[in-house]
């Protein structure tokens, strides 16, 4: 009896091509403009627009208005649902590569420094420095800054890192990013738009990373916790990444 071919997982087929794997290498770390990835895959606009089409259309990568210039996007890679896909393009193959969750990974043995940019250092940044503290145990130095910093940090943003993580920021005081500038940092992650564009420099060549996480300036707690949770889910993926740092002595 002649079997009917078996469907391709879609992920499979998306990843297999070699630009749109490139972009999703790209992707993985730090979200990207249109441009700035045809600047990192010398690849025309067009046919980079198509293929993150197709990736936005796999439910892959999403696309994210800029707070900045809201003429332009950020790309966003969904590193989640990459890791159902795979698990589930293993299962498909054989019941055997069916995956299993994956341990915690490990935290760096090297005294890594991260800073973390937004604009006022009311809300998304000093919750990205709690939570790489408190997923490293301490042993990552984190920092966090801002470019026009607020008086003080956002109450909700303060609520939800005692209530859900456990984690109790009251006391800390926004800061400038001016306060930091002449630190050496291993990691610079901008996680708004606007901040991005007014990065001074920094010693050291540090790896420039940019997460365009939305403002919750406005938000309420549901939409607060959101925000927290997409950030938390980076800093969990940073952390692998962080464990390859080689960092001179």
């Amino acid at each position: 009896m002649v079997r009917s071919l078996p469907t391709t997982p879609a992920f499979l087929g998306l990843a297999a091509h070699p630009l749109r794997w490139r972009l999703l290498s790209e992707l993985a770390t730090s979200d990207y403009r249109v441009r700035e990835l045809v600047e990192l895959t010398g690849q025309p606009q067009n046919l980079v627009s198509y293929h993150l089409r197709l990736l936005r259309d796999g439910g892959l990568v999403t696309a994210r208005r800029s707070t900045f210039d809201a003429r332009d996007s950020y790309y966003h890679l969904d590193l989640e649902r990459c890791a159902q896909a795979l698990a589930a393009t293993g299962a498909a193959l054989h019941p055997a590569l069916r995956l299993t969750p994956a341990p915690p990974p490990p935290t760096p043995t090297c005294r890594l420094r991260v800073l973390f940019a937004c604009t006022g250092n009311s809300a998304r940044s000093p919750i990205a420095e709690a939570l790489l503290r408190h997923r490293t145990g301490g042993r990552v130095e984190a920092a966090s800054a801002g470019s026009r910093p607020r008086p003080e940090l956002h109450p909700g943003a303060v609520a939800v890192l005692r209530e859900h993580y456990g984690i109790d920021v009251r006391g800390r005081r926004p800061r400038h990013l001016d306060t930091v500038a002449g630190r050496r940092f291993d990691y610079v992650i901008s996680l708004c738009d606007r901040v991005r564009e007014v990065f001074p420099g920094f010693p050291g060549q540090p790896h420039r990373l940019h997460w365009s996480v939305p403002d919750p300036a406005s938000a309420d707690a549901a939409g607060l916790l959101s925000v927290a949770a997409e950030i938390d889910t980076r800093i969990r993926y940073l952390l692998p990444v962080l464990t390859t740092q080689e960092v001179p002595s």
